[in-house]
């Protein structure tokens, strides 16, 4: 067996597992953005927030929000574990919007924003390692 096509293909399994990592946090990502979006919605009074945040929408806006972008999230998740290179994409940009997202929410719930974004730069990271030839699915 030639030691560079064992090489190759160990480096291909372990981009390969970080795809399948970051496609994996982009569904749990999506699901939580959902549950914090169906929060805000139905039960406004879950959040609150001080009288002088610049970015101070109402409860019921960032729920719409939060629950578009997890729904979107969410679906990229999907898309990347199949292999697409349009989802590993839009991963990216989608996990970047979501860190934003939840920067702007840091007020309304400082705890949970920070831990979404941490997530959200793993995806990044993760979605970052492999190439189009790497991808799960051909």
């Amino acid at each position: 067996m030639d030691t560079t096509s064992s090489s190759m293909r160990q480096r291909s399994r372990w981009i390969t597992s970080f795809a399948v990592f970051g496609g994996s946090m982009m569904i749990v990502i999506g699901i939580f953005q959902i549950v914090v979006g169906l929060t805000a919605i139905f039960e406004d009074t879950f959040y609150v927030l001080s009288d002088n945040y610049l970015f101070g929408f109402d409860v019921s806006t960032w729920g719409w929000i939060h629950l578009a972008l997890g729904v979107i999230v969410a679906a990229g998740g999907v898309g990347v574990l199949v292999g697409q290179v349009w989802a590993r994409v839009l991963g990216i940009v989608l996990a970047a919007l979501s860190a934003v997202a939840n920067f702007l929410f840091l007020p309304y719930y400082p705890l949970w924003s920070m831990l979404i974004i941490a997530a959200d730069v793993a995806v990044i990271w993760a979605l970052t390692k492999y190439g189009r030839d790497e991808a799960i699915v051909t």
